[in-house]
């Protein structure tokens, strides 16, 4: 592996056509024990699964637009340049504003440690 790799974010696959967009470019850019995601969801959006970790540990950049966050229950509002800090155990699901929101997600790697919540926001 080289001791560094750019590439370019619209290079690296979208998961979310037509909810938003969510990429996650970690293979891209050969990173080992880091993860990070990209996260755009359009206008008056919900997330239609919450997940949390066993392990990893995340942070998670406002970049722009506003929006709110389900945190076991908790309902937190989000607005640009907001940084937040979830806990492995906590489960997390966004919500857009009418203006979108785009995240920047940062945390260790740590495989097979996700665990998806259907319809969280139902809950």
């Amino acid at each position: 592996m080289p001791d560094y790799t750019i590439t370019n974010l619209n290079d690296v696959e979208d998961q979310a056509p037509g909810f938003g967009e969510v990429r996650f470019p970690r293979t891209a850019v050969d990173a080992a024990d880091t993860g990070f995601a990209y996260q755009h969801l359009l206008p008056d959006t919900k997330q239609p699964f919450g997940h949390r970790h066993d392990k990893a540990e995340e942070i998670y950049f406002v970049i722009s637009g506003s929006g709110s966050v389900k945190l076991d229950g908790d309902v937190k509002e989000l607005r640009r340049h907001d940084i937040l800090r979830i806990a492995p155990k906590v489960a997390r699901s966004f919500a857009s504003g009418s203006d979108g929101l785009e995240l920047v997600v940062f945390g260790p790697h740590h495989e097979k440690d996700g665990e998806l919540i259907d319809n969280y926001w139902d809950q």
